[in-house]
């Protein structure tokens, strides 16, 4: 018979309703329960395409012996991280405080009262290699709660009381100025692999946060060697196995330092990041390579993650069939029933692919006699013959591998990362001149408008299955203003600019800590929660906090207000002394910091749509890398859109075209240049300092 779980919508808990474990999900009703038995409580969390989570769950949720042993001692309860990012913050830093470590699944004990005693992430069925195992650890703790409850519920409670002090930060002073950034470029310059790009050692993820700080310190310094760390990092991931050299897009990391032997999973916010760090390197050096990569990213993602309505899945799981990666592996046999000889031969040049294999399983490190694809540097380097074969014999391997079974599609829709992926999608768009990425993005903002959001302008977390649900959290706001912003920067349409700012001061209202530069990750009605979680360092995501100051910053300069600057300021004010002791931790809120310091600018053109020269002046600004400017388009002949355009900015009416011709007006640093049509002036007024636009 099925759990409780079977009335879920979420793919990870359905995964589990089965199991004989008797699971409840995250409600009163389970704490309730706890009370009610005097019981403590198992919380697992983790999530639909999580490997391990898989493991664990096949090893001891499946088995009647350990859940035999869990249903007697405990109240289990499952929760998906993905939709309950508050929780999981909550208890993902209990068990960084107690082990210095974390990932998923992560298994909690705790109190009735939610107060935690114990924290880890996988747990084996048996113990082995000094690992407890859920055999051993189950009776013992049950022993514990018996017999030595009162030194259980005094670690808990002096947990708890360090768990509040660290999402509930004081402000901490300290002087912010550009040494920061310097700080923050040094110490990727020490972690920087010269040889395989990226930064530090195995697992190896995709550094999109350093990535973009160090292209805005190439912006503010002109540092090559900042450059070509980008550049040197994106071309060994988009040659390793990390990439899907057949279907395209970014799996979820490297387990090795070359970036060849991935974790298979891919999700959402990897494709939507990776697809904003290729496209900004594409600006600043016009590389082919990188708005091909763009490209290709942006395939897979309309191809295998939208949803029939616009929006974008979640993830696609590592496993199939019951094993990591089967879908993407090759025997060489496999690939000669594929492809003719000279397309056969051309892959396995191109791809490193041999007889004996050159995969290994992540679990057991053994081969399996099946090839990854990847390019080493030199193989990267084909003759037109031969890129002329790969390209048909990546066709053909792809509709072969369309006919195996495929790994699960977490087909929920989560409002933060459709608003990175809207974020994505629009900058692509302008910046290539993709009409249909931006059509896709307006697609997926439609769908949460609709769908997603309440009477009340507040938005919701998470669609499935025609279902809303759960209040949005910070991160919900942070990244669809982040997509509402870069979409009016695409299309200039007034309605994403309206409705960004909407979202912004519902969401200071709702999650900042009155008079601080403090965010919560809950709105401040959700009292089922221990703490109230806070998180301003980044972690595979910038955090929604330093999102959150930059879009303050952005649409303070968009629209004039300069009180929405003010709010932006004070986050990086509350974290200065953070900021200062560990920069590498906060790259988003450095990168927000780089914006504060400037120097920043403000541009608005004035002009007839209609006109050629309107539309070129207008690309020239999009397409360039100015990661400091903000854009704003008042346009002749159309006066509904001007005037929507002027309710938003009442300081809109004073930009003038030359009778329909563009002009530019260009401020900086809070002081206005003369109004110009010259084009390369207006550029030359958006660049730093005695420094060239494009290298």
């Amino acid at each position: 018979m099925s759990n409780r779980l079977a009335a879920e919508k979420s793919p990870y808990l359905l995964q589990h309703k089965d199991n004989p474990v008797d699971w409840w999900p995250w409600s009163e009703d389970a704490f309730a329960q706890a009370r009610s038995l005097d019981r403590p409580v198992l919380l697992s969390i983790g999530y639909a395409t999580c490997h391990w989570c898989h493991v664990m769950e096949r090893e001891s949720f499946e088995s009647d012996e350990v859940a035999a042993l869990m249903n007697e001692a405990f109240i289990n309860i499952k929760v998906d991280r993905e939709e309950r990012p508050d929780i999981d913050t909550i208890y993902m830093t209990v068990c960084q405080l107690l082990t210095r470590h974390g990932g998923w699944p992560l298994t909690i004990l705790m109190t009735p009262e939610g107060e935690p005693f114990f924290a880890g992430t996988y747990i084996p069925k048996e113990t082995r290699q000094g690992r407890m195992g859920m055999l051993d650890l189950i009776p013992q703790v049950k022993k514990l709660w018996t017999e030595a409850r009162a030194r259980l519920l005094k670690d808990a409670a002096m947990i708890r009381d360090a768990l509040a002090q660290v999402m509930d930060t004081e402000r901490q002073a300290g002087d912010l100025g550009p040494d920061l950034i310097d700080q923050a470029y040094a110490y990727a310059q020490r972690q920087y692999d010269p040889v395989y790009g990226g930064f530090g050692s195995a697992p190896k993820f995709p550094p999109v946060n350093t990535l973009r700080l160090l292209m805005r310190y190439w912006w503010r310094t002109g540092s090559q060697e900042a450059l070509a760390m980008v550049e040197h990092t994106l071309r060994c991931m988009r040659r390793g196995g990390i990439y899907d050299q057949v279907g395209y897009g970014f799996h979820r990391y490297s387990t090795d330092r070359t970036w060849t032997l991935p974790h298979f999973e891919k999700m959402l916010y990897d494709q939507a990041m990776l697809t904003l760090v290729y496209t900004e390197a594409y600006q600043i050096t016009r590389r082919d390579e990188y708005a091909c990569t763009v490209r290709e990213i942006i395939t897979y993602v309309l191809r295998d993650l939208r949803d029939a309505d616009g929006a974008f899945h979640t993830a696609e799981d590592a496993d199939s069939e019951g094993r990591e990666g089967k879908f993407y592996v090759w025997h060489e046999h496999e690939l000669e029933d594929v492809l003719d000889r000279p397309e056969f031969e051309a892959v396995r040049t191109a791809y490193n692919t041999h007889r004996g294999g050159n995969f290994h399983d992540e679990a057991t490190r053994r081969k399996t006699g099946e090839n990854i694809l990847f390019k080493t540097e030199g193989a990267a380097q084909l003759s037109r013959a031969q890129t002329g074969l790969l390209k048909t014999a990546r066709r053909k391997l792809l509709q072969a591998r369309d006919a195996r079974i495929r790994p699960l599609l977490d087909d929920k829709v989560l409002t933060d990362w459709n608003g990175l992926m809207i974020a994505a999608l629009a900058r692509a768009g302008r910046v290539l001149g993709v009409r249909s990425y931006l059509d896709a993005a307006c697609s997926a903002a439609s769908f949460i408008k609709h769908r997603l959001q309440a009477d009340d302008g507040a938005i919701l977390h998470r669609w499935r299955d025609g279902q809303p649900a759960i209040t949005g959290m910070l991160d919900d706001y942070a990244y669809l203003i982040w997509g509402l912003i870069e979409l009016y920067q695409a299309t200039f349409d007034p309605n994403h600019l309206s409705w960004a700012l909407r979202l912004a001061r519902i969401c200071t209202q709702r999650f900042r800590k009155k008079n601080t530069g403090l965010f919560y990750l809950a709105a401040s009605e959700d009292e089922s929660l221990l703490v109230r979680p806070s998180q301003a360092h980044d972690a595979a995501l910038p955090s929604g906090a330093a999102v959150m100051m930059m879009n303050l910053l952005r649409l303070g300069r968009l629209c004039s207000e300069p009180e929405l600057e003010q709010v932006g300021h004070a986050v990086s004010e509350h974290y200065a002394g953070s900021l200062r002791n560990n920069p590498a931790a906060y790259l988003a809120m450095v990168s927000a910091v780089d914006y504060a310091l400037g120097p920043s600018s403000e541009v608005v053109i004035a002009g007839d749509p209609d006109r050629e020269d309107t539309q070129a002046m207008l690309r020239d600004v999009q397409g360039m890398f100015a990661p400091n400017a903000v854009l704003v388009f008042v346009p002749d002949g159309n006066q509904r859109v001007k005037n929507r355009i002027e309710d938003i900015l009442p300081h809109a009416a004073a930009f003038q075209s030359q009778q329909g011709a563009p002009l530019a007006y260009v401020c900086r640093e809070y002081a206005c240049q003369a109004p110009t049509s010259d084009v390369e002036a207006m550029l030359n007024n958006l660049r730093p300092e005695n420094r060239p636009i494009r290298t």
